[in-house]
């Protein structure tokens, strides 16, 4: 256990869950951990777990999904010793909070909080009633003893925690685990907490041997052994406190049968169509009989504006069939009259950009403030999109 600030909190050994929630877990807290099912819900929080336990202070794992030899099966596959880590199998709320009692443990999970039931309660276990009085009883329990609680909860198909959503105000900390279907890589986002930021990100990948963190999740977002490609543009953006270098990709093709179509694929739908417009409009760009198609690589879901450069760029790039510069970088939100507009944390993107070795950089012309000096990249300020691209993208002379 260490003290962060005034509130005590207890590390995980997972720098990344650590920096989503705070620099640790606070004593007595009860964290909800949701996700589409499948997601690895269960295999971080049992990772997590092994990592805390030990002799002196065992962690206790409740399953109400699967036995006890299915759990055992998934902690041999994931490296688990199972010192210090007891489980129950169990879906009696108070019959669960009973053998809690007798073992004080320093951590708890709760795998799921919808398979959880109490007797003297109506309806069925998941229901709206049955979910919010199992989680009361969890929370008075928690902060009666001071021992931080996971609860995992499945996520439904329009993004809202199953058994109700009503849970997001019961809890002190409500975290999402997502990812693309066929990636390899999760995103841990913090949507609500009581004692830290919800601006932080952390990055996992998924093997056979559970989920690992991601040091420098800028290497992972890139293609690898590529430099300038048609379609192509590297953007950097923000995720929490962490600047990373993303590629986004653009194809345009002439529409064949009916409307043309956008299809977008890692960012906001509306903003592709605002970033298509700007660039009809302002950019001379004849977009309206083109079928557009946006696709941020790793399987990762951009929406900060900083990457609407990086947009336009990709979608030009692909029209014109013109190669962005080599080793260059892009960002700057686009406004609707085509102009760029400054973004936040400019000095973080920049000392990314050049740690990775990346020669150029295209952003925003700054209105005041002391000239940015980073050896070896060259900064080129853009006053508006139709400039931005005239600068990033090479002639075809060039190319050849």
């Amino acid at each position: 256990m260490v003290v962060g600030g005034s509130l005590p909190r207890l590390r995980l050994g997972c720098a990344e869950l650590d920096r989503v929630l705070g620099d640790g877990m606070v004593a007595g807290s009860l964290v909800l951990i949701a996700g589409e099912p499948g997601i690895g819900k269960s295999t971080l929080l049992l990772q997590v777990l092994a990592k805390v336990a030990d002799s002196r202070h065992p962690v206790a794992y409740v399953s109400g999904e699967e036995s006890v030899g299915q759990v055992k099966l998934r902690a041999e596959r994931l490296n688990v010793s199972g010192e210090g880590l007891f489980i129950f199998s169990e879906t009696n709320a108070t019959a669960v909070l009973q053998h809690l009692q007798e073992l004080q443990p320093q951590l708890v999970v709760v795998d799921s909080i919808q398979t959880m039931y109490v007797e003297d309660l109506a309806g069925s276990p998941g229901s709206i009633g049955q979910v919010r009085e199992c989680t009361l009883r969890f929370m008075e329990w928690a902060k009666r003893g001071d021992v931080p609680v996971f609860m995992s909860g499945h996520v439904t198909k329009d993004g809202s925690i199953a058994g109700p959503g009503a849970l997001e105000h019961i809890v002190d900390v409500v975290l999402y685990l997502e990812g693309e279907p066929f990636s390899a890589y999760r995103m841990l986002r913090g949507i609500k907490n009581r004692f830290g930021s919800t601006n932080e990100v952390g990055i996992f990948e998924m093997g056979q041997k559970g989920l690992t963190e991601v040091d420098n999740p800028s290497l992972v977002f890139l293609s690898q052994g590529r430099d300038a490609a048609v379609g192509s543009a590297v953007v950097s953006t923000i995720e929490g406190s962490r600047p990373l270098l993303v590629e986004i990709q653009a194809l345009t093709t002439p529409a064949s049968l009916g409307p043309p179509r956008r299809i977008a694929n890692g960012i906001d739908f509306n903003r592709l169509l605002l970033i298509s417009a700007v660039l009809t409009k302002r950019a001379r760009l004849k977009l309206s009989n083109q079928d557009i198609l946006v696709n941020v690589t790793g399987g990762l879901r951009l929406s900060e504006p900083a990457i609407d450069l990086g947009i336009a760029s990709a979608i030009a790039s692909s029209f014109w069939e013109r190669e962005t510069l080599p080793r260059l970088v892009v960002f700057g939100e686009v406004g609707l009259n085509g102009e760029l507009r400054a973004v936040p944390q400019l000095e973080r993107r920049l000392a990314e950009v050049a740690r990775l070795g990346f020669k150029s950089c295209i952003m925003p012309r700054m209105s005041s403030g002391p000239p940015l000096d980073y050896a070896g990249l060259q900064l080129i300020e853009a006053g508006s999109v139709g400039e931005a691209l005239s600068l990033g993208l090479m002639r075809r002379a060039e190319q050849e």
